[in-house]
Order: C-alpha cells, then sequence, then structure tokens
C-alpha cells in the first residue's frame, strides 16, 4: 500500500490533510504502539490512541510515508469481529535503524536494530577491550559504520551500552569496574565524537548496560505489560539490577538507581571491589560460581559463556549442583530484599541469573517468598528474560526514543 490514506476513509486532500493536522500529536503514541507490538491492526490502532478511524489511517499513512511502519490492507488479513478486516500494521522491514553498541569485560559488539527490537546486521564482535576508551568506541563504531555501508540503511542515531553506572547529565561511566578503564571516563561524549567523526547521522546516547537491557525486556520481551517491572541480570563479570516504573526506566536523581551488585547477601563472603563483602556482585556473578564449581576459567569462550555450559550441560555433577544451590540462595536473598523495598510486580532475570532460574526455578521463588513479606502475601513472578541480545537492543531504543517521541522532527 502506498503512503496515502485510503481515499473512502480520508476523502480528498484537503480533508486528509486537515485529518493528519488534528492527528500529529498522535504520530509518536501510534508509532510506539506498532514497535512494541500492541497495535498490530488499525483498529486496534483507532482504539488505543482514541481518534476516529479517519484520523487513525491518516495517522498510520503518514507514518508509512515516513518509511516507519507498513499498511496491508490486503482483503482477509487481521480481520476484526465485524465489517470489513482491519489494515494490519508492522514495522518496515526496510526502514531506518538504529547503531547499537556495547562494551563488557570480554570484549565489544555493534549491530543495526530496526523498529520492533529487531536486530537487522551484527558485526563480528572483538574480545580484547583496552585500557583507553576512545580507541574502544572508535573500533565498534567503524564496525556499525561498515554495517551501515554494507546495508545502506538509513540510521536514526546510535547507543551504547557500558557496564558502569552512567551519571548524568554529564554522561560519565562512574565505575567500570570490569574494565580497565578510568573512573569517570566521558563515555558519551566519547562516544559521539566516534559517531560524528564516522559520519554517521543522529544524536548519540550511553547508559548502563542492565538499564538498556530491562528498557529492551519491557518493550520487546519478558517485562511487556509490566507496569512495575524489576530485571536483575549478571553481566559478562558482576551484576546490576534496573527498574521500570509506569512504562518508564527509574535512573534516579542522577542515572545512578538500582545498584543492587553492592547489596550484601553474605556478610562473611568474598571481598568486593565497592571496600564490602558479600555483595551479590562478587557472590552470584559468573567468577563466584566457576570458583564455588572447583572449576579454573579458561580462555577459551567468556566467563559468562562458561558458568552457562557448566549448569546447563554438567548439572548432574555433585560440585556443579552444590555451587548452582549456593548462588540460587544468594541471588533469592538479594531479589527478597528489593521485594521489600519496591513491591514490583514483575521480576526477571538475565545473564546467569537467567540460567540459575531455569536450572531450579522452584528453588528460587521459595527462597524469595519466604525472606520477602510481599512475596508471602501473594509472590511476584520471576521470569527469565527471553531477547538474546536485550543490552544491545536497549541501546538502539535510546536512538529511537526521539524518533517515537515526534518523527516528523526527527526525520524530516
Amino acid at each position: 500500500m502506498s503512503g496515502k490514506a485510503d481515499p473512502r476513509q480520508a476523502g480528498d486532500g484537503s480533508t486528509s490533510r486537515t485529518r493528519l493536522d488534528r492527528g500529529r500529536g498522535a504520530l509518536g503514541p501510534a508509532l510506539e504502539l506498532v514497535h512494541t507490538g500492541r497495535a498490530p491492526t488499525r483498529a486496534v490502532l483507532t482504539a488505543e490512541l482514541g481518534v476516529t478511524r479517519a484520523t487513525a489511517g491518516a495517522v498510520a499513512a503518514e507514518l508509512e510515508a515516513l518509511g516507519l511502519i507498513r499498511v496491508d490492507a490486503r482483503p482477509g488479513a487481521a480481520a476484526g469481529s465485524q465489517g470489513r478486516p482491519s489494515h494490519r500494521l508492522a514495522v518496515a522491514e526496510n526502514g531506518p535503524v538504529a547503531l547499537a553498541a556495547q562494551v563488557h569485560a570480554d570484549g565489544f559488539r555493534a549491530a543495526l536494530v530496526g523498529l520492533g527490537g529487531r536486530i537487522v546486521a551484527t558485526a563480528p564482535g572483538c574480545e580484547v577491550v583496552d585500557a583507553d576508551p576512545a580507541k574502544v568506541l572508535a573500533s565498534v563504531v567503524m564496525a556499525g559504520a561498515e554495517l551501515l555501508r554494507e546495508t545502506g540503511r538509513r540510521c536514526v542515531g546510535a547507543g551504547l551500552a557500558v557496564p558502569s553506572a552512567v551519571a548524568e547529565p554529564e554522561g560519565l561511566a562512574l565505575n567500570p569496574l570490569h574494565l580497565a578503564w578510568p573512573a569517570g571516563a566521558p563515555v558519551r561524549d566519547i562516544f559521539a565524537e566516534q559517531v560524528r567523526a564516522a559520519g554517521i547521522d543522529g544524536p548519540a546516547f550511553a547508559a548502563n548496560d542492565v538499564n538498556l537491557a530491562a528498557l529492551a525486556e519491557h518493550r520487546h520481551g519478558a517485562g511487556r505489560g509490566a507496569r512495575d517491572l524489576l530485571c536483575v541480570a549478571t553481566g559478562h563479570r558482576g551484576v546490576g539490577g534496573a527498574l521500570v516504573l509506569d512504562g518508564r526506566l527509574h535512573r534516579g536523581s542522577s542515572g545512578l538507581a538500582l545498584e543492587v551488585g553492592h547489596l550484601t547477601v553474605h556478610p562473611e563472603g568474598r571481598p568486593c571491589h565497592c571496600g564490602s563483602r558479600g555483595c551479590l556482585d562478587v557472590e552470584t556473578d559468573p567468577l563466584a560460581f566457576l570458583t564455588a564449581a572447583g572449576r579454573d576459567p579458561g580462555p577459551e569462550v567468556s566467563l559468562l559463556q562458561q558458568s552457562i555450559d557448566l549448569v546447563r550441560h554438567h548439572y548432574d555433577d555433585p560440585g556443579v549442583r552444590t555451587a548452582t544451590e549456593a548462588l540460587i540462595d544468594r541471588l533469592g536473598l538479594g531479589l527478597a530484599g528489593l521485594v521489600n523495598i519496591l513491591n514490583p510486580d514483575r521480576i526477571i532475570l538475565g545473564g546467569l541469573h537467567r540460567t540459575l532460574l531455569d536450572a531450579d526455578p522452584d528453588r528460587l521463588r521459595a527462597v524469595v517468598a519466604d525472606r520477602s513479606l510481599w512475596g508471602q502475601s501473594g509472590g511476584v513472578p520471576i521470569l527469565p528474560c527471553t531477547l538474546d541480545h536485550n543490552s544491545l537492543v536497549g541501546a538502539a531504543e535510546l536512538a529511537w526514543q526521539p524518533v517515537l517521541d515526534d518523527p516528523l522532527r526527527a526525520l524530516t
């Protein structure tokens, strides 16, 4: 279908323009509904926006003209309960993309991500992270620029996920503990400079990797539909947390909220980088698991992948099972404390924590229920994250947000 509104609904050109003008403020909300899969048809879009059918048609047509969505009016497509079938809406398969970049303790990766959280292309990951953030970010942006050249896609902007709290408004990586980067590195400005140097259009953003994982899961994965969503995840090293409240990522007053890795879950446990002992960060991450299981980390693959493989393929080994149960108990203790404070309506787990949940879901849920007041009164659903590259998808969400806020302003 073309980018023009259905003439049977829109009337002449003047009437169509009038309806679009009235619905211009609905362009962003409409795009977000399609982007998150909550408006698969024009009928649903009409109901969700609270506008007339004709206005919804004009809005959908404008978004299609911008190359953002596809309107399918073929007979039989997504029929409603009465009358003729409603037009089906989907993100444009060949539309613009965002450049997403992620840096972690075991390397970095670049990807192109379209609307709907769909990864269009990825560059081979690098397994060495230089101590100079400018060198690392130059390399990852270069990889992303090559993907853009290969695909010929329009780029709306770039987002970066890093394993550190990122202070706002300066965009400083305050505690990149598992990288050799200096504390307080201005990662957002460095990233933006590299993006500009590569000739990539659009704004550049940076944020904590688990925050971005939570954002991606809330929009496209296991957190969809949750009002107050708690995400806890192991990265390649350490543990992070994030909270989505009423559909918005909770950042705190300066972007530093939910540093859950430094909750104490074993007072006599391992020394932590923060100066305390027995923090979630050093008691339930991949290195802690491998150590508890009596395994020496190898250089072949990341610590995260080694830990996941050990649980999945050697759970019958008594040492692996004992280590798994110990980590589940400490993770459950940390989650219970968070439930008491935050009262979320859903918890999602990523990285090694997702694998621990899969290994013994009843044990983890029982620990949380036993140790939390709200867990005892009804239980909080604890689910695995479902997006394999949620931090990358979340990084792309940063770049897509200006488009979701105002598609016309961002793209014209």
